[in-house]
Order: C-alpha cells, then structure tokens, then sequence
C-alpha cells in the first residue's frame, strides 16, 4: 500500500536556481526507501518540503491517500512525520527522557507527570529494542545512543513516516550495524522510513528501493536488491565512477614533517581532553585518525592550528611552533581544511574570490604596501576556478550560492595554492557526494606524491582504510593504537574506536 505520494513537486530558489523540477515520489508503507543524488541535485530541498521547512512552487503531496499541506515542521509531525537531522537537535544537559518529552509532557493538572512520562518513554524503549538509560545526560552519551535518543523522540511523537539525514555519518561501524537493526525493527512495527545517504553500500543493506535525482529531476526508480553499486552511482553523476586508492607505497624521501610529543590540551571546561598525544607524519605520507566525534578530534585540530593551547611539543618542520600564532603557522608551511567549512572555511556572504583570499590577502603578490593588488587577485581566483573545476558562473558570486562540493573546492583550492608542507584535512569529504568526494581524494593523493604531510581525520572509515598510509585510533583524548591500513579493517578500528584493544579488554 502507497503510503506516500509527491507528484509534480517543483521548487525554484530566488536567483533562479531550479531545485525540484517535476519530482513525484511513492513510498510504500512499511518500506525503507533510498532517496539518492549528488550534492545539489535535490535530495535536501524535496525532504524539506515533506518536512515543512520549504513551501513547492507547484506539486501536491498524499499521505494515506489524502492530500496535506505542510506549512511548517509541527504540521508535520501532527501528520506523523519526523525527521532525524544529521547534527542532532538535543540538549547536552538534559537527560534522555526530558530531551525525548520536551515540550511533549504529560501533565497531571498544571503540573507535569513525571512517572507518566517515564513510563512511557521506556515502553517505547523497550518495545523497539533502543536500550538507554533513561536518567543519562545526553552530554554523557556516545554519538550512536544520541541518535536512539533522536528516533525514540520521534517515535514519542507518534511519527510513522522517519526521514532519516546522512544517518550514519558520525557513527561506528558498530554503531551502523545497531542502527541497521533499529530500522529493521521499525518497518516491522509498521513504520516507514525514507534513508539519505552518499554511502551505497548501506544502500544494498536497508532500502528496498531507490530513487536517483540529478539536477533537480528524478532519473530513475529502481529496485534496490537488482541494482548494484556501481549502476547506481553511474546513475547518481551520468558516467562511470571509479573509486580511489593508494596504489602504491609512500615514497618517502623527507624526514618527519609533522610531530607531536605527548601534547596534552582541556576543553572550554577546562578538563583534559588530550592525553599525552605522540603522532609522526612524514612527508609523503597520509596519517589518518580514526574516532568517534567527541575524542578530542575536535580539540586537536585547534591545537595544531594554533586555536587552543597545549602542553608538549607541536614540530613543523623540525621547527617548535606552539608559541606561533595561526598566521606565523602558516607560513611556515601549515594549511588546514576546517571540519566545518560553513562555519570555519567560509564566509557565505562574501564572494568566492574573497574566499580564495582570506588567508593571504595581507603578503604579496596579492597586496603591497597595504592595499590589495585587484588584478593579480583576480587572475589568481580565476585560475583556481578552472583548475578545480568549481562550477559557478563568476569569481564575483557569493560563496553561499553554491553547492556543498563546489563549496568545498574552494576551500581545498585556497589551502593547496600555497603547495603546503604539511595539511590538515579535517573531515574534507563530509557531505560530499561520490564524484566531489572522489575529486577530494585526488587531491590528497596528489599532494601526498609531492612530498606534503598529510593528518587526515574523518569519521568515515572507508575513506580512511582507501588512502592512508596507516590509521591512528584516538579514544578519550589518547592514540590507542596506530596500524598499517593494509592490515586495518573495519572492524578492527571499529573495536578500537569503542574503547578495546586487540585482546578483547575494554578501556
């Protein structure tokens, strides 16, 4: 039985950019259904209309059979729609059970039931397996129980219908397998869920079906155990996509570039967060780190940038640079692709080629004497457009108009200008498609064979087992082990990212 339908959704941005042309969707109840594209094609705009957030120009959406407005997210979750969003919408210092009732309480008289709720929250807990403690802070919580948090406030709000966002970006291997059998569990229960993601072989795993968006339209609807990866990727871009590996071992000619000695750091609460933190990176070489979000990734990252101080030693170079700041880092040689390039990379409302310039606009040749040199700027941004093949009409147009891979092109193509000694590539593919995110790893490849040292961390594993030389694990502010990624596995990190080593001990 179709449970949802959106026929003729047509959805045009100021600027005249055509998001959704013509897009219809059906989705059968008790489905798990893949919505699939690359970066800007459409995917974002369609599940936002469903959710509330933006209004189509023309189309109608059924649910049940019967036709819904959907003027903001609260009609929507009134029809029974909820939407898990990969930054998760919780509390840090409410627990489980008031960030899963929050503004959803039931209420003796004026006065909130507390035991009702309790009870009721761990009904659901229990009756589709997300075992939680329902008393934890949600600050105190593993990434992959936030995301149980999330869905268990859905389902707390009588949600049938689950749009579920890059679910597995932040998550374990384990944590997707957990996640897997949460979502099966659902649909049995008679819940229906529509799964975006960029990974394909979660594809093959949960989804039943699929349909594949380019640019703005529909290009196909397909049955999922009947189509393989690679089809569906040729699908996605509109020609065969291949993907990247090392082919060959580092040739490593330079000494250490990069290395840290036991560099400890606190967080904004002033705990310790890094913990005696020893790592070496050559030149020539891809360090990765591997770790659940929240292990200090985050903090280390600020710590060799120059944003946050730490004890030990931090060497470029053969050069101490803990007392530098992030600009004299920089020319000794740092560069640095933010793990979040709207909020660190960017500046949206100013233009691609004042981007391009932000971190040098001050040295020659792109000033001199105080006031910037237009022409060579220009033909610098120019010839960075062409080389990275950033899609976009002018150098002039603001950063905010353009999509989440060309976005992150010009980050890339402003921090290897300069052809660094050593880079620091937080996160670079997240949110990318296959095609931007093979683009990215080009990139890194090619800078690895000019001899740059590279510390790439990520949260995908794949990405890390494909390109790296070895793969370091950091667990509560520590490197508990690093391994050659000929011999890494996914599981093998997977168990070290939770804390146990290889016999089995949990730290």
């Amino acid at each position: 039985m179709t449970y949802l339908q959106m026929r003729g959704i047509t959805k045009t941005f100021p600027g005249g950019t055509l998001a959704n042309d013509d897009v219809s969707l059906d989705v059968e109840a008790g489905e798990i259904y893949a919505l699939l594209g690359e970066n800007g094609a459409g995917k974002s705009t369609l599940m936002k209309i469903l959710y509330g957030l933006e209004q189509p120009d023309r189309g109608e959406i059924r649910l049940d059979g019967k036709q819904v407005q959907i003027p903001d997210p609260q009609a929507a979750i009134r029809l029974g729609i909820g939407m898990v969003h990969q930054h998760f919408q919780l509390i840090p210092s409410l627990t489980v059970a008031e960030n899963i009732a929050l503004g959803y309480e039931p209420h003796n008289g004026i006065f909130v039931d507390f035991r009702a709720r309790r009870d009721r929250v761990a009904s659901l807990a229990d009756t589709f397996g997300l075992n939680i403690d329902l008393n934890a802070r949600i600050a105190d919580l593993s990434v992959g129980i936030q995301q149980r948090v999330e869905i268990l406030k859905l389902l707390y709000r009588q949600a049938k219908l689950l749009i579920l966002d890059e679910p597995s970006a932040v998550l374990t291997p384990q944590e997707v397998e957990d996640l897997f059998i949460i979502l099966k569990r659902l649909v049995k229960e008679g819940h229906t869920a529509i799964f975006i993601t960029h990974k394909l072989y979660e594809v093959s795993r949960v989804c039943q079906r699929a349909t594949v968006l380019r640019r703005g339209k529909v290009v196909g609807v397909v049955p999922v155990e009947s189509t393989s990866a690679p089809e569906l990727a040729r699908m996605m871009v509109g020609h065969e996509v291949t993907s990247v590996r090392l082919t060959e071992p580092p040739a490593v000619t330079t000494p250490d570039r990069l290395v840290l000695r036991a560099v400890e750091a606190e967080d904004d609460r002033g705990l310790t967060v890094l913990r005696g933190v020893n790592l070496s990176v050559a030149g020539g070489e891809i360090l990765g780190i591997a770790g659940v979000e929240g292990n200090g990734q985050h903090e280390l990252i600020e710590v060799l940038v120059g944003k946050r101080p730490a004890h030990g030693d931090i060497i470029v170079n053969g050069q101490r640079v803990n007392s530098l700041s992030i600009r004299k880092r920089r020319t000794k040689g740092i560069a640095v692709i933010p793990e979040d390039r709207n909020r660190e990379g960017l500046s949206k409302d100013m233009t691609i080629q004042e981007n391009l310039v932000a971190t040098r606009y001050f040295a020659p040749p792109q000033s001199r004497l105080g006031l910037l040199n237009l022409a060579t700027i220009g033909k610098m941004s120019r010839q960075l457009l062409q080389r990275f093949d950033v899609r976009t009409g002018s150098d002039t147009a603001k950063v905010g108009s353009l999509s989440g891979g060309n976005a992150q092109k010009i980050v890339i193509a402003r921090e290897l200008y300069d052809q660094p000694n050593v880079l620091i590539a937080a996160q670079p593919t997240r949110g990318l498609d296959i095609g931007a995110a093979k683009f990215v790893h080009e990139q890194l490849l090619e800078r690895r064979a000019a001899g740059t040292a590279i510390l790439l961390i990520s949260a995908d594993l794949d990405e890390l087992l494909s390109i790296s030389d070895r793969i370091a694990v950091l667990y509560r502010g520590e490197i508990l082990q690093t391994l050659p990624s000929s011999i890494a596995t996914r599981e093998k990190l997977g168990l070290l990212m939770s804390g146990k080593v290889p016999d089995g001990t949990q730290l």
